[in-house]
């Protein structure tokens, strides 16, 4: 039990603490804005530097691919168009169950605006427990639980991919604008640590779906809401750079400070200089992510983002490096994600019900085990039931 009044205690030097963050916070976003206005009158000079620098730096930072102060209106989406999402969800697997297995729940959403058709509303539950989807990861030193997220992953965009893509085939089929939503981002920052045979399980199945939507001319996009990253404001390092060249490997590589002389508005996040730039409906520039985990992806797969004002807040929208080559296409994407977001209240109402349809609440936690241990009775399995840790856990007389 939670003792509110020992907690209390703590609020006050909580309360100061985040004062005086906010406050270093404001000063870090007046020196990123001065910078921002210095890199606008050298961008070309600073785009080269990055360029030719790039392996002797220790940061990485996006690369620009509009003036760094673009600020454009998004158009109206089209009236007649179609929204797909998933979300996944899942039951973790646990020795102390009635058997040691897992399930991933996928939810998925069909909205069509403008056509007088039904949405789709519906979520695809599978269940793992053979002996190959259960162990088969510990030999690359993966405990199961993660790679059950992992798995999920691949099965959202999966799922997403074959909705999608059955709707507008054959080809003519559906000629409304369409657009493929996902939630969370699309750099897959867990396959840096993983070995080589595990990204060969996981990566391949995920480029082969979007190079379906990529044929069906089904843009894709990801929505990142409240996220923290920090790539583009790391651009404005080179014009911060006091050499005359950013080689950090010779000139900052020892340096014994907590600050290197670039990191002037570090640890500023990228939301927070563009909430100070755009204005709602609009988008920043667009950036090609220099993560160094795209090396792993396809050419065409590489990952570009732009930063959207949707009212409520700074999102990050990451798309294909395919949507980011067609500027019309792109815009039309843009136009419908917002009216997405408008409709939700301030969140893609695709990713939002397609989240309540992937949910499992613990009513259906009951449910799933309940009939699974039916089943195992009626195929006359001994000793049927929970450990007993489990047993006395749910009958705690606390």
């Amino acid at each position: 039990m939670l003792d509110i009044t020992k907690l209390s205690r703590q609020f006050p030097e909580i309360s100061q603490h985040l004062q005086q963050e906010a406050s270093a916070s404001q000063q870090r976003l007046d020196q990123a804005l001065t910078l921002l206005r210095e890199s606008c009158r050298q961008q070309p000079t600073l785009e080269n530097k990055q360029q030719q620098w790039r392996d002797r730096a220790i940061f990485n930072a996006a690369v620009p691919l509009e003036p760094l102060d673009t600020c454009k209106e998004i158009p109206v989406p089209p009236y007649a168009h179609s929204v797909f999402g998933t979300d996944g969800s899942q039951i973790s697997p646990s020795h102390h169950e009635i058997a040691y297995c897992y399930l991933i729940n996928i939810g998925r959403v069909m909205l069509h605006y403008g056509q007088s058709l039904h949405p789709v509303l519906d979520s695809v539950p599978e269940v793992f427990y053979k002996r190959e989807d259960l162990y088969e990861s510990r030999k690359w030193g993966i405990a199961t639980e993660e790679w059950l997220g992992y798995r999920r992953t691949v099965s959202e965009i999966q799922a997403l991919s074959d909705m999608a893509c059955r709707w507008v085939n054959p080809p003519g089929a559906h000629t409304e604008s369409n657009l493929a939503l996902v939630d969370g981002s699309l750099i897959y920052w867990f396959l840096e640590n993983l070995p080589t045979p595990a990204r060969d399980r996981l990566l391949p199945p995920i480029f082969e779906a979007w190079e379906k939507l990529e044929t069906a001319k089904i843009p894709l996009m990801s929505y990142l809401s409240a996220n923290r990253h920090t790539e583009a404001v790391r651009f404005l390092r080179y014009a911060a750079c006091p050499y005359d060249v950013p080689d950090c490997q010779s000139y900052c590589n020892n340096n014994q400070t907590n600050q290197l002389p670039c990191q002037v508005c570090d640890p500023l996040r990228d939301t927070t200089l563009w909430q100070s730039l755009l204005s709602p409906g609009q988008r920043s520039a667009v950036w090609r992510s220099a993560a160094p985990i795209l090396e792993l992806y396809l050419e065409q797969c590489s990952i570009h983002f732009c930063y959207l004002h949707v009212g409520s807040e700074i999102a990050r929208v990451e798309f294909p490096g395919w949507l980011a080559q067609d500027e019309a296409l792109l815009e039309q994407a843009l136009g419908i994600l917002l009216a997405q977001v408008y409709k939700g209240y301030g969140y893609p109402v695709a990713l939002a019900e397609s989240h309540n349809q992937a949910v499992v609440t613990s009513s259906d936690r009951a449910r799933f085990f309940a009939l699974l241990e039916r089943e195992m009775i009626k195929a006359g399995l001994p000793n049927v039931g929970v450990s007993y840790k489990e047993s006395h856990k749910r009958g705690s007389i606390a």
